[in-house]
């Protein structure tokens, strides 16, 4: 983590140098671009905000090392287990079927998104309960 937070540092400044660098030019220019000189300049205070909050957090010595941190690490310590997903599962590809109708019907009209909204409830309610239910159930 003391890597990440050195490098988001490193990030940050050449981010806000650029930015600095990009206001000189487009000054000189007389075309003076808010949104690219916004763009650049945020990035680096997030980049920035990182680095001190993962540099907080090694200072505290609350923080477990990441892997990459430790110098006796293996290959496959770097792998953890991500989660659980069932394979047989239909309900992520209906509840991903019922929010491309509620974004058409954002973009077209509001009665396709009175139809989406419960078909997306009724879907959403399926893939967390799907096993409480049925063959599955535990």
């Amino acid at each position: 983590m003391k890597i990440t937070a050195r490098l988001m540092y490193l990030l940050g400044a050449s981010f806000l140098a650029v930015d600095a660098i990009y206001l000189v030019w487009s000054l000189l220019a007389d075309n003076f671009e808010l949104i690219g000189l916004m763009t650049m300049g945020l990035s680096g205070i997030l980049c920035l905000f990182l680095a001190f909050y993962f540099g907080r957090v090694v200072k505290a010595g609350g923080a477990v090392p990441w892997v990459e941190d430790r110098l006796d690490a293996e290959i496959d310590d770097g792998d953890p287990e991500v989660g659980f997903y069932s394979p047989w599962s239909w309900w992520p590809v209906l509840l991903a079927g019922s929010l491309a109708i509620m974004f058409v019907g954002v973009a077209i009209s509001a009665w396709i998104v009175m139809i989406a909204v419960p078909l997306l409830a009724v879907c959403i309610v399926g893939w967390v309960y799907e096993y409480y239910r049925g063959y599955f159930a535990r």
